[in-house]
């Protein structure tokens, strides 16, 4: 039977499609994408933290991979050295593309070796080793701050909006921090050069007016008892910018302050014996010693300061007096290298204790950090007081510091008007060197035998005043960095409280320091209810 349409339609078809594949042209194999391996880098090899802490610091994680858009990259902790001090699930990383930010929550005392792994296309993968200190667990660990790159801080000033320039009595370091945040200075300044020193200035007190920082070495001999002519040395720097743009300049100096001092006293019959705290072999911190800790302008003055001594105590046995001397021309001396003139000493009864520093705020309302002129430690009393800076007003004492925990108490940074409920003033402690992350105290040189710095506990900022009304007060405490946790309370007396929020860490930076902050809510009586 014939069916020749049916046939052409078909035939036609066929002949159709196969135009259409050749017009496609050959099906090509499918090949995969060359991608090169990854690579990873870390803003720093070591990181610290405290067990419970929600403020630590953070590394940044770049990430990159060429044939790969970095926000396909996955960054991971793939191991730990120790997960009982922190393991891989305590490792956060947040943020997207090729910078990232890492923080570890620990969860006990000690070192770790975390393992970071950035994982990227075609299966390829790189990894890089993050040292990890932590610290034993504080209280209210959502207010504490910790601050990196020093352990011995000594004196500091505000730098307005909200950062402090904080100086060491270790080294010839200035550092630039921000107070409310974790971390490093945000800059920092070795004035040796600026002030042709070679050694430690043992710089122990600092008071701003303006736009001028004045610094003061202790003055005294070394621990030995032997004279170093660099820490006879006072000078100033001149301030440009605020916060984290502040930039220092050294602008004078002066070098025989302690010499005017001797002098002085020798000419008015050594009441306060600074010849024999002075002599070959008489270690500074003795009660009739010589050593200058705290710097402040007497009240309404941009020209006279108060050395606040450590040592000597007036007189020299159990309940002297604190030791002020007025420097008249201070301005000239740091500033230009004047000859000092000597004001009327003033003898301060802090019952039984010295000044470790002394700061007044521009109503002149000062602070005074009192502790043993022996103390390297919390190991002796520590109190804090009022005053208003007038010759023969007696302090108040506020409140007792705590000592239950390392370090002493060193500095205020600045002073709030104490009037006004909520105010807050922060303190600063020096901690040294001390047994922390399970690793005891080494030179600050040294390394352990993994690399690791010795990581000893530092400075604590302190001391976030707040006035308010209770019944009863009490101090909490906690020791955190050496030895693991210990608690502790104690009455502060019934008109006005302390509560204390601390947190420590250990720093394994090559600087061998580490900075701990330490916040507290204090409130005292103001002058209406005052006892």
């Amino acid at each position: 039977m014939p069916h020749p349409p049916v046939l052409r339609r078909r035939t036609g078809a066929a002949a159709a499609g196969a135009l259409a594949l050749a017009a496609l042209g050959p099906v090509a194999p499918a090949h995969a994408a060359s991608y090169g391996t990854p690579t990873i880098t870390l803003s720093a090899g070591y990181l610290s933290g405290a067990v419970g802490a929600t403020g630590d610091p953070a590394v940044t994680v770049t990430v990159a991979q060429s044939g790969a858009d970095a926000g396909s990259l996955g960054v991971t902790a793939s191991a730990s050295s120790r997960a009982s001090v922190a393991g891989t699930g305590d490792v956060t990383v947040t943020g997207t593309g090729a910078t990232r930010q890492l923080r570890v929550a620990a969860h006990a005392r000690g070192y770790a070796d975390l393992t970071i792994k950035v994982t990227g296309l075609g299966g390829k993968s790189a990894t890089k080793t993050l040292r990890f200190a932590a610290s034993a667990a504080v209280q209210n660990a959502p207010d504490t701050r910790y601050l990196t790159g020093s352990s011995d801080s000594s004196a500091a000033v505000d730098a307005g909006d909200g950062y402090a320039v904080v100086a060491d009595d270790e080294s010839n370091t200035l550092r630039l921090y921000d107070r409310s945040s974790s971390g490093a200075p945000v800059r920092t300044w070795d004035v040796a050069s600026a002030l042709g020193v070679s050694k430690e200035i043992d710089i122990e007190g600092a008071a701003r007016v303006g736009d001028t920082v004045y610094w003061t070495g202790s003055l005294g001999n070394n621990k030995d008892g032997e004279y170093k002519a660099d820490r006879n040395t006072v000078f100033t720097t001149t301030v440009s910018g605020s916060g984290a743009t502040t930039q220092l300049t050294v602008t004078g100096s002066y070098k025989r302050l302690r010499d005017d001092l001797v002098a002085w006293d020798k000419a008015n019959g050594n009441r306060y014996g600074f010849a024999a705290g002075t002599a070959d072999g008489e270690a500074p911190k003795q009660i009739d010693g010589f050593n200058i800790e705290g710097l402040e302008f007497a009240p309404g003055s941009t020209t006279t300061a108060y050395l606040g001594f450590r040592a000597p105590l007036v007189r020299p046995e159990p309940g002297g007096k604190a030791l002020i001397v007025p420097v008249t021309n201070f301005d000239k001396v740091a500033g230009s290298g004047a000859k000092a003139v000597i004001g009327t000493p003033i003898e301060l009864d802090l019952g039984g204790l010295s000044i470790r520093d002394i700061r007044k705020n521009s109503a002149d309302q000062y602070l005074i950090v009192a502790g043993s002129w022996a103390a390297d430690d919390n190991s002796d009393p520590y109190a804090l007081y009022s005053w208003d800076g007038v010759a023969g007003h007696a302090p108040q004492k506020r409140l007792d510091l705590p000592t239950a925990d390392p370090g002493g108490w060193e500095a205020v940074v600045g002073v709030p008007d104490l009037n006004t409920p909520g105010a807050r003033a922060q303190l600063i402690t020096d901690a040294g060197r001390r047994t922390c992350t399970g690793t005891a105290p080494r030179p600050r040189t040294s390394t352990t035998p993994s690399g690791r710095s010795p990581a000893p506990p530092g400075s604590r900022w302190a001391a976030d005043v707040v006035p308010h009304r209770l019944s009863a007060a009490r101090t909490r405490s906690q020791a955190v960095y050496c030895g693991g946790t210990a608690a502790a309370s104690a009455r502060t007396g019934p008109r006005f409280s302390v509560r204390m929020r601390r947190s420590t860490y250990s720093s394994p930076a090559t600087s061998g320091g580490n900075v701990a902050t330490i916040i507290w809510d204090t409130s005292w009586p103001t002058s209406s209810d005052s006892t």
